[in-house]
Order: structure tokens, then C-alpha cells, then sequence
């Protein structure tokens, strides 16, 4: 896991930022990234400026950078053993139980199996659930509220429950622009450089939209 800091201070650093309320087990986070109070996050991986806000659960997902994530979001909710004569958490979680020493790893590994991909500049409203094994491309918006049980396209924005497609953000041809120029790839050098650039879509699309001479 990368290096962290426990502090309720939002000045971020280079280091990831632990809110001291947080838990993050068996996580990897990226530069500037910030974990928010309440949050809990289980063996997965956050990409660089990614953040998180309050009440947050994370399991068995791959977030890449700049995704926003707000308060109460749920991300791949434990599936049970529906298949079974029981479908409660004993038939799994043995020795909490009593019933063995040990607990049925194989059926963890199940879970494992079905993880969550979100792309990078991804913004989740509150309270959405992001169902096990779904992919959620760049740049697209999850509405409030939503409960995602089909995979997400980039730059496209869903809502509702469960969540369907609302509109798109920007054009095909926008879209499959800011997808080849990949920004979000940026050394924090060309990131301070081109910054204010990142508000201007047409001023963006044209100064980057095409390969560069000095090849960056």
C-alpha cells in the first residue's frame, strides 16, 4: 500500500490522505488521492486524484484517476449464496459462527471474481450502488441514487434504479478525442501547465486534439 497520512486536514499532498475514521485494508492508492471519514476500502485500487467523501464502501474494484466518488456510495456489494439452502453469512463465515476453524475461502474467491472496473474522471453521485462486475468507462456520471446492474459506456450519464442511460456529455466525436488524448495520464508538470486549459472544452479539444510535434 502506498504511503499514508491520518489527518482530518484537506490540504492534499502527493501522499494519500486517510481520513483517521477511515479504514483501507489491503488497498493501493495513488498520489493526491483523499479517503473520506467512514469510508472502508477492501482490497482494491485507486488511481491518482481520486477521492472519496463520507460512508463510503469499496470492495474488489479497480478506480482509475480523477474519479469523484460522493458520500454513502456502495461498490460491489457482497453477493450471497443464493444457490444454497441457506443464504445467510454462516454457510461463509464459519468460525465467526462456530461452526469450523476456518471459513469457506473458496466462496470469497467467487466474490473476488466478480470485480468492479471504473475508469478515470468518473464521477458517482450519492448513495449509488455499483453492482459486482460491472465496468463503467471514462468521463460518465452516475446519477444519485442509481443502482448500476449493466456495464456504463464512456462519457455517457445514467440514473435511476435500476440506472439507464440519461444523455451523452459530449459528441462522438468529443468524446473519442479526450479518450485519445488521455489527460488524465499527465505528469503533474504538463498537468500545472495546461490547467486552466481543462476549462475551456474547445480551447482544449484544439490545442491537444491533435498529436503534438514535441510528441507529448
Amino acid at each position: 500500500m502506498s504511503q499514508s497520512i491520518n489527518s482530518d486536514k484537506k490540504r492534499l499532498t502527493k501522499n494519500p490522505v486517510i481520513h483517521h475514521t477511515a479504514n483501507v485494508t489491503d488497498t493501493t492508492l495513488g498520489d493526491w488521492t483523499d479517503v473520506g471519514p467512514q469510508s472502508k476500502i477492501i482490497e482494491s485500487q485507486i488511481g491518482d486524484y481520486s477521492y472519496t467523501a463520507g460512508d463510503v464502501q469499496i470492495i474488489y474494484a479497480t478506480i482509475g484517476k480523477f474519479c469523484s466518488i460522493a458520500s454513502h456510495v456502495r461498490i460491489n456489494p457482497g453477493n450471497h449464496p443464493t444457490w444454497r439452502v441457506t443464504q445467510h453469512h454462516a454457510t461463509y463465515r464459519l468460525a465467526r459462527y462456530g461452526f469450523s476453524d476456518e471459513d469457506d475461502y473458496e466462496f470469497f474467491d467467487w466474490r473476488r471474481s466478480y470485480p468492479v472496473h471504473i475508469g478515470h474522471d468518473v464521477w458517482i453521485g450519492h448513495n449509488a450502488i455499483i453492482m459486482p462486475g460491472i465496468t463503467i468507462g471514462n468521463g460518465a456520471v452516475v446519477g444519485a441514487g442509481a443502482i448500476v446492474t449493466k456495464d456504463v459506456a464512456p462519457y455517457t450519464m445514467v440514473a435511476g434504479v435500476p440506472a439507464k442511460w440519461i444523455k451523452d456529455r459530449f459528441s462522438v466525436e468529443e468524446a473519442a478525442q479526450l479518450q485519445e488524448i488521455a489527460w488524465w495520464d499527465w505528469s503533474r508538470e504538463l498537468l500545472e501547465e495546461r490547467f486552466q486549459d481543462l476549462n475551456n472544452m474547445e480551447r482544449f479539444l484544439s490545442k491537444y486534439g491533435t498529436k503534438r510535434t514535441d510528441g507529448r
